[in-house]
């Protein structure tokens, strides 16, 4: 590998690290904050599409889109970026099971921590729904540029 190519696979790297940390930082104010008014109004769910249809229950369809969209949209940045910054999770099985327990440990918090929130499995599956998605339409393609391996010369 050419000092220029280390470089720039460096910069990336560096670059999808903070873009990393920028991201975990919006996951931990938006889904770890108290939220004491809302707090009778949460429930765990632990029953896949239990939320999701009182999602779709809504009476304004932009209040159902903006939930399950904003919970797609929130996992999309792990899907694109956990295989750039850690190579070995590439992989579709890989990018699955780990934003599942990265999102299970989240939701997890959210129950037993924080005042309003509540444990949902929806959300869990939006999530991962939505880093699939990210890995499918990106992660993937930018981790093998970032990390290709070149051919050895003889």
């Amino acid at each position: 590998m050419g000092p220029l190519r280390f470089v720039a696979r460096l910069l990336a790297m560096l670059c999808a690290f903070t873009f990393m940390v920028a991201f975990a930082v919006v996951l931990a104010k938006l889904t770890l904050q108290p939220s004491p008014a809302s707090e009778a109004l949460t429930h765990t769910n632990l029953r896949p599409g239990s939320t999701l249809r009182a999602y779709l229950d809504q009476p304004e369809l932009r209040d159902a889109v903006r939930q399950i969209g904003g919970n797609l949209l929130l996992g999309v940045p792990f899907g694109v970026l956990v295989p750039v910054v850690a190579p070995r999770t590439r992989g579709v099985l890989r990018v699955l099971l780990l934003t599942a327990t990265v999102m299970l440990l989240v939701e997890f918090a959210q129950g037993a921590l924080v005042t309003g929130r509540a444990f949902d499995i929806d959300d869990v599956i939006l999530n991962t729904t939505g880093a699939l998605i990210g890995y499918l339409l990106l992660g993937r393609r930018l981790s093998r540029v970032v990390h290709a391996r070149r051919p050895r010369s003889s």
